[in-house]
């Protein structure tokens, strides 16, 4: 049971609040934008700001009992969140470095927590007109330039050539150490969490992670990816939870198709590498 009663409507209002916001970013993307550094010296364009503004408006006005936590507004004290049971969980745009570089790989993230666990996701990559959603409810989805939404799943068994997805801009010599001493593979470099929807719909079979994210980077991933019947696991093989602890980073972590390539690379490779 959870304690929040996501329905449909909600699920739809979401779905497009993405597109909205992915709309306002876009227009920002194909100006000359301007780029400031934030304190942990990453990135910040207009464009998450414009997006972090639509979608925490929606929010508010869609579930106005639900607190919200957003990349652009994470400073809320521990000691206020740790007593929250269901809240939201914001990227409003996953992908700065791919934005700025306009590649078209970058997202805009919503995830609805309940107890510690995303139970519904929806990922947009409004330059490529993809949309990803998935939900206890109902399974993952993947929706096309407006076509109609297609049900989505993972692979149902390994590979015998591992595909593995890993990040543009955030490649680390942890992650060449493991992919050296997988066997054969093909990898698939793409942009923020584009990589869990590759998994998701089947696509590629794992996203090994040894560098560091923050929580909003993958929780909308987290849910689609699990709702498809894949899922991610820690460095001790434990379902990530979020909101608990003060710091909102999390550690390596491994995603996965199915459990056979996760038992095999987990077991074989994965920890001996972390």
């Amino acid at each position: 049971m959870h304690s929040f009663s996501l329905n449909q409507n909600i699920i739809d209002e979401v779905i497009n609040t993405s597109l909205i916001a992915g709309e306002a970013i876009l227009d920002i993307y194909r100006t000359n934008f301007d780029i400031e550094i934030k304190k942990d010296f990453s990135p910040l364009t207009q464009a998450d700001l414009a997006s972090h503004e639509i979608i925490l408006s929606s929010l508010k006005k869609l579930t106005p009992n639900i607190p919200i936590l957003s990349e652009e507004s994470s400073e809320i004290p521990y000691e206020q969140r740790s007593g929250w049971i269901d809240y939201w969980l914001v990227d409003p745009l996953d992908g700065t470095k791919e934005f700025i570089n306009k590649n078209g790989e970058f997202t805009t993230n919503i995830a609805l927590i309940s107890e510690n666990r995303p139970i519904f996701g929806v990922i947009y990559a409004p330059a490529i007109k993809e949309i990803y959603w998935g939900s206890h409810l109902s399974g993952s989805f993947m929706q096309i330039s407006g076509k109609k939404p297609k049900k989505i799943s993972v692979k149902s068994k390994a590979s015998n050539i591992t595909n593995v997805v890993s990040s543009r801009s955030h490649k680390s010599d942890t992650e060449e150490h493991f992919l050296n001493k997988i066997g054969d593979h093909k990898e698939h470099q793409i942009g923020s969490s584009l990589k869990f929807c590759l998994l998701a719909s089947g696509k590629a079979d794992i996203y090994p992670r040894f560098g560091p994210t923050s929580e909003w980077d993958i929780a909308a991933g987290d849910a689609i990816l699990s709702y498809a019947g894949g899922g991610i696991v820690d460095s001790e093989k434990n379902n990530i939870l979020y909101n608990i602890k003060e710091d909102l980073l999390n550690g390596s972590f491994f995603a996965f198709t199915n459990r056979e390539t996760m038992d095999k690379l987990y077991l074989d490779f994965f920890k001996s590498v972390i």
